[in-house]
């Protein structure tokens, strides 16, 4: 099991955490997404077919972008 941790700057409020739990909740493999509005953390437990890629693609797509973090 994968855990990705992202910090999205534009997470406002709580609906903000809901419409991101929503949408990550239906990609294939990922098995929970937990949201901090007032951190503007993310933490997605996932696995195979998800990827921490289509993960991020997708909340550039929604417009949740992560911001990036060196490694």
């Amino acid at each position: 099991m994968n855990h990705l941790e992202l910090h999205i700057p534009a997470i406002s409020c709580g609906h903000c955490v809901h419409t991101i739990k929503s949408e990550l909740s239906e990609l294939p493999g990922v098995h929970t997404v937990q949201g901090d509005p007032q951190t503007k953390q993310v933490t997605v437990t996932f696995e195979a077919p998800a990827t921490a890629q289509a993960i991020i693609a997708l909340l550039k797509e929604i417009h949740y972008p992560p911001e990036e973090v060196a490694a």
